[in-house]
């Protein structure tokens, strides 16, 4: 009778301690500024979708939670964020930004943000669809009056700030005298982490006017010191001055310069991005572990009351419990089994997430090298010179010839420097026909430039693509060859 008491005693504390709840694991649902944060996190490391993501969730959670401060700025880094592709839906958002922060003031500093972001989105707005900025300099003149009557308490920051705003509109409005008053005020009272902004405005504002040593000796002046963004653009506006004064080393120079800082600002954001894989990746093998902890104190607790129950079960039957060990012994070998195909799909999965982040590494790393080859002959008067063809003959100098090959040596690795090395057979008109091929230019603006037909350029292209690289498939073009090359 003892033994049977204690046997239900040690049932019946099993059965509680397998009842309890287990602590929960991280991932249960966030509150509306823990989203927000790691919005604002993954947009440091360049994850646009992913932030966008969180911070609609957030919105969500702000709404449900009555949280109006969280909501406005969600709403407003979002509206950042659409800005770069949808300046319409932008300025909506941020419209809704100001209405919620209207329902409830809690900061004038933030008022004064938000009506500054509205002008700018509505100023991006008539730029591109050519309509009034009227919009845009009544939200932008409503945030410089406010930043003036805050400026004892708030400082000159966004007294700057606002200034600058204005000085864009003006400018883009054309108004390039007003403009550059404003631009002028806003780098007078602007402080430290502001005046490079302030100075890039000027600076344009100053090219407009064709005060072309004024700008240089602004845009001089200017220290980006670690911000390889200003950096860049620095460099790249001082090869523009260089180019209308046909200074060509300087030019050179400027370019050299510019497209250092712009590899160094993509592999600095390649690092930042990395570390935010990271991170996440280490987030959830925790939670994963967690669960299977969970899963596991379940198991075991619901294992030993299986046990006991089998021993009382063998005090009466001893035959009945042999049958019963064997069977938990066979329980036991399909749980090892189902844990180790388990463990192999999860490690299965983990190699398969890291490949995919390389693959999407690798994807990133290559569009970073193209836009900056497309956005540097963008710019070059050489390619707008093919642009602007149409039927008519273009004449391309030796020194034009020169220069793009050394672009492209400089973008793509000495690419044709190679090509000239290993292809000794080929004439400098056939390098020139593997150049403006690369540069994806059409066979009729090709055709303008030697003065042939397009199927003579086509018949040109084939002859390089057989006697030259020895490619005789026909499903192959000369430009795949020259990427395979």
């Amino acid at each position: 009778m003892k033994t049977a008491r204690f046997i239900l005693s040690l049932l019946a504390g099993l059965l509680f301690v397998s009842c309890r709840p287990v602590p929960a694991f991280q991932g249960a649902e966030p509150t509306a500024r823990a989203c927000y944060d790691q919005a604002l996190a993954a947009f440091k490391a360049d994850s646009t979708q992913l932030g966008e993501q969180l911070l609609q969730q957030a919105i969500r959670l702000a709404d449900s939670e009555q949280d109006l401060h969280t909501l406005y700025l969600s709403q407003l880094e979002l509206a950042k964020s659409l800005s770069w592709g949808n300046t319409e839906a932008a300025l909506d958002m941020a419209r809704l930004a100001l209405h919620n922060y209207e329902r409830r003031p809690d900061s004038e500093r933030n008022h004064i943000i938000i009506l500054d972001y509205i002008g700018t989105y509505a100023s991006q707005l008539a730029f591109n669809n050519d309509t009034p900025f009227d919009e845009a300099l009544r939200y932008t003149h409503q945030a410089y009056e406010l930043a003036i009557a805050s400026r004892d308490s708030l400082g000159n920051e966004l007294v700057s700030q606002t200034l600058t705003s204005l000085a864009n509109i003006h400018w883009a409005t054309d108004d390039y005298a007003e403009a550059l008053r404003l631009a002028r005020e806003a780098t007078a009272c602007a402080p430290a982490h502001l005046l490079l902004g302030a100075q890039q405005v000027l600076a344009r504002c100053l090219v407009s006017c064709d005060s072309l040593d004024e700008a240089e000796a602004v845009y001089r002046q200017m220290e980006p010191g670690k911000d390889l963004q200003a950096a860049y653009i620095v460099e790249s506006n001082l090869a523009k001055l260089a180019l209308r004064r046909n200074d060509t080393e300087a030019a050179e120079t400027a370019i050299d310069e510019a497209f250092s800082h712009a590899e160094d600002l993509y592999f600095d954001a390649l690092h930042q991005k990395d570390a935010y894989y990271r991170a996440t990746l280490s987030e959830q093998q925790e939670n994963e572990r967690l669960r299977y902890a969970s899963q596991l104190h379940r198991r075991t607790i619901w294992g030993l009351l299986v046990i006991v129950l089998l021993a009382a079960v063998a005090a009466s039957l001893v035959m009945r419990y042999r049958l019963k060990m064997m069977a938990q012994r066979r329980l036991s070998d399909v749980w090892s089994r189902k844990h180790e195909i388990d463990e192999r799909i999860h490690q299965t999965l983990l190699q398969r997430q890291g490949m995919e982040a390389q693959q999407e590494l690798l994807r990133q790393r290559e569009g970073t090298i193209r836009f900056l080859k497309d956005f540097i002959f963008q710019r070059s008067e050489i390619i707008k010179k093919l642009d602007a063809g149409g039927d008519r003959h273009v004449n391309i100098s030796a020194g034009d010839w020169w220069e793009i090959e050394q672009t492209l040596n400089a973008i793509d690795h000495d690419r044709f420097k190679r090509l000239r090395q290993n292809y000794p057979a080929l004439r400098e008109e056939d390098v020139q026909m593997c150049i403006l091929t690369s540069l994806h230019v059409l066979n009729r603006t090709i055709g303008n430039i030697y003065g042939l037909t397009i199927s003579a350029v086509q018949h040109r292209k084939l002859k390089i693509k057989k006697e030259i690289f020895g490619e005789d498939d026909p499903e192959m073009t000369l430009e795949q060859v020259l990427e395979n090359v």
